[in-house]
């Protein structure tokens, strides 16, 4: 495990709207206006599942992969990742994960887990003809792209774990009942639990389909053991912010994989670190050793 040092830097902006439609290709922003461009946002079918995508810039693929709550927009479009990937050479894919953002809303437990829902991703891969890429994964996310690594190895460059520590991954310590159940309330003011208002206000924010969340969680219970997380086999970086309580500790999970780099993002907390500057310059550091 090798750790990386930065300077504290300030907050990324995350706010949440909606988006829809489908059919486009990557580059449109520079021929329309940014709402007309968000309204070609393609998307393909995994099975009968409807995944929406954004695909931009050219160069080495990198696909993002959002957290529990979240979508392509809110974790990396605003936050200013796709801009900063593309500006550095590199074509950028970015999904939404079933259950979330402008992809299909599906309400059994069952409809989602760990693997089915990395399989969204494998099955983009495969329905943009990519046969390997960096993958970089945030939260829940990065408990797809960790499973990826351990199970599909060959379809990663590298993985990139963002806010997903030994507590996420392993201990089972992310958002659990609590946050479900806070997800059906009637209302924030009926939520007194502190982690699960937190979550809910995030799903009214980004006007969620809170029904569909709640399934997805009780749904992606799915935690790695200590023994699996050790046979992960491709280059990885974790990025952690310093007080993020949700994640757990990076250090220790960079103890347990192989060759794995560890990246402490100062002051910032589970939902602060997304767009935060010191996130961004180690993953391009990162990304520019694997080139």
């Amino acid at each position: 495990m090798r750790s990386q040092t930065a300077p504290s830097a300030p907050p990324g902006a995350i706010s949440g709207r909606r988006r829809t439609g489908k059919h486009g290709r990557h580059g449109l922003r520079s021929i329309f206006p940014h709402n007309i461009a968000e309204l070609m946002m393609p998307s393909f079918h995994n099975g009968a599942v409807e995944i929406a995508y954004l695909d931009e810039g050219e160069g080495d693929p990198i696909i993002l992969v959002h957290g529990f709550a979240s979508s392509k927009n809110v974790n990396w479009v605003y936050p200013t990742w796709v801009s900063e990937l593309r500006k550095n050479g590199r074509r950028v894919i970015a999904l939404d994960n079933r259950g979330h953002g402008d992809s299909a809303k599906l309400y059994e437990p069952a409809q989602y887990s760990i693997p089915t829902m990395a399989g969204d991703v494998l099955a983009l891969m495969d329905h943009l003809a990519i046969p390997q890429a960096d993958i970089m994964g945030y939260s829940m996310g990065g408990r797809m792209t960790a499973w990826l690594g351990l199970n599909e190895p060959q379809r990663l460059r590298s993985a990139i774990l963002g806010g997903i520590g030994i507590g996420g991954l392993i201990e089972g310590t992310g958002p659990g009942e609590n946050v479900a159940k806070a997800l059906e309330a009637p209302s924030l003011d009926d939520v007194t639990d502190p982690v699960g208002r937190t979550f809910r206000a995030f799903a009214d924010q980004t006007r969620s389909d809170r029904v569909a969340l709640a399934a997805c969680l009780r749904g992606t219970r799915d935690l790695m053991t200590r023994n699996e997380a050790a046979r992960i086999d491709v280059p990885v970086l974790i990025a952690v912010g310093s007080t993020d309580d949700v994640a757990g500790s990076a250090s220790a999970l960079g103890a347990i994989i192989p060759g794995s780099e560890v990246l402490d993002i100062p002051g910032r907390d589970h939902m602060r670190a997304v767009g935060d500057k010191v996130y961004k310059t180690g993953v391009l550091d990162f990304l520019s050793r694997r080139s």
